[in-house]
């Protein structure tokens, strides 16, 4: 199915999937996480407290906090030994069921996935770049729905950005989405919060609609900029965005086709070097912030094929 999503029925709800309170090494209650969020205008949040023994294992229940106009999503942080570079896994899961029990002693980090997968969370690859995740790793978690490609705790060790990563699994026939998260702790030392988010298209606030939205891809990433529209014509594709001073298309094949100006917020871009592989759109405010579409993949024939 074509995974664009700004043609589908509902609108776009702003939210946050990788969130710490102190349950587990957050600064704030849940309560006061939620209404950090709530307060900055968020539509939804999950709070993906550490899955571990030192904290027992939490799976924070924020039912409670859901109130008209905003809502939450249960998740956790798992962990499992090991990558190849460092002691544990870092897996966010969204969407976990109440009850969902700890990794057994011989559950490596794939296994532990697949079975947050199988309960029916949305899984995704946590801050890989601040991981030091290695291609081998990342193509052993085959549960992964998306890839954290941006993480704004991490942007301050220089290793926010997971796109590299994201488009070498792609080209080996990966297919997978992509979000941004704050990873947010709320820590005095840290940098502020609702710094990266991702805008869901769906009909309602319901939970349910929220998961399966992200599960399908209908969803981009920002840290700044609004896309309204990403559209696919013959062998061009049309992007209309917040006013921007860059707007481009990369992905599957070294190079980008690149628009650069003032206040743009329409631009068409030619498909042909992406023929047969995938692209994405990335675009720029005069700020530096940015927002992304997940990838979009094409038939060696042209976009009409674009799914």
């Amino acid at each position: 199915m074509r995974s664009l999503p700004f043609d589908r029925p509902g609108r776009f709800w702003r939210g946050n999937l990788h969130t710490h309170s102190d349950r587990s090494d957050g600064a704030l209650s849940p309560a006061a996480t939620a209404r950090y969020y709530r307060s900055a205008g968020y539509d939804f949040l999950a709070v993906t407290d550490h899955f571990r023994p030192e904290y027992g294992f939490p799976l924070t229940d924020t039912t409670a906090l859901r109130t008209e106009g905003f809502t939450t999503l249960l998740g956790a942080e798992l962990h499992a030994p090991r990558t190849e570079a460092g002691s544990s896994w870092h897996i966010l899961a969204v969407g976990l069921p109440p009850g969902f029990a700890p990794p057994g002693p011989d559950e490596t980090g794939p296994l532990l996935a697949r079975r947050a997968r199988e309960a029916g969370a949305f899984v995704g690859m946590a801050h890989p770049a601040a991981s030091l995740l290695s291609i081998a790793d990342a193509e052993s978690l085959d549960a992964a729905h998306a890839v954290e490609v941006y993480n704004a705790l991490s942007a301050r060790e220089d290793r926010g950005d997971s796109w590299h990563l994201t488009d070498v699994l792609l080209n080996r026939g990966r297919r997978l989405h992509a979000y941004a998260a704050d990873d947010a702790h709320l820590q005095p030392q840290d940098p502020p919060g609702c710094a990266a988010w991702v805008q869901v298209r769906a009909e309602s606030l319901d939970p349910d609609l929220l998961l399966a939205a992200l599960k399908a891809g209908h969803y981009y990433s920002s840290t700044g900029p609004e896309l309204f529209d990403v559209s696919l014509t013959g062998e061009h594709v049309t992007v209309r965005c917040s006013p921007v001073r860059k707007v481009l298309i990369s992905g599957g094949a070294p190079g980008a086709e690149v628009v650069q100006g003032e206040d743009l917020t329409e631009c068409t871009l030619p498909l042909a070097m992406f023929r047969g592989r995938f692209f994405r759109v990335t675009v720029e405010d005069a700020t530096g912030g940015r927002a992304w579409s997940n990838p979009i993949h094409l038939s060696p024939g042209g976009a009409s094929a674009a799914r």
